[in-house]
């Protein structure tokens, strides 16, 4: 059983860079990179290419947020259409953006199910910079949501 979280972070600094630090200490990718740069698995248990076109990802069993909240397929999900519906996703590198037509379905409570209208090569390592938050960050306080009514630019 995992433990129970303890306590709160509560993080300000406004410098325009330190989001990554924030970003890779509250929040999960699917992948991450190894000391020697290659991908590992990370809150994906695995990535299963079903055919050019259809990535099959299962989610961890168990997986938590630093909140406490469970990290299923539809959080994934829930980030995926979120990120998807801003024009520039990722501004630092385009290359890092899925495709605009892409979609996300969940089957099951550990699987998703990636759908692109093009065979993507890079898709494994976009997933390294698929930041995936839990359930509360998105209906409290995403990324300016509450402030400016959207995520963009919010790097």
């Amino acid at each position: 059983m995992a433990a129970a979280p303890a306590g709160e972070v509560r993080v300000f600094d406004p410098h325009p860079l330190n989001w990554l630090f924030i970003t890779w200490n509250t929040m999960e990718e699917p992948v991450r990179t190894d000391h020697e740069g290659f991908l590992a698995m990370a809150l994906a248990e695995s990535a299963t290419w079903r055919d050019e076109l259809t990535l099959e990802v299962k989610v961890r069993a168990g997986a938590r947020f630093q909140d406490g909240d469970s990290c299923t397929a539809h959080s994934i999900k829930q980030n995926f259409d979120e990120v998807q519906r801003w024009a520039v996703p990722h501004p630092p590198g385009t290359y890092l953006n899925f495709h605009p037509d892409a979609q996300c379905d969940v089957e099951d409570d550990r699987t998703c199910v990636f759908r692109f209208p093009q065979p993507d090569g890079l898709v494994l390592g976009k997933f390294r910079g698929f930041h995936i938050a839990s359930p509360s960050f998105w209906h409290t306080h995403g990324f300016g949501y509450k402030k400016t009514g959207s995520g963009e630019g919010h790097w």
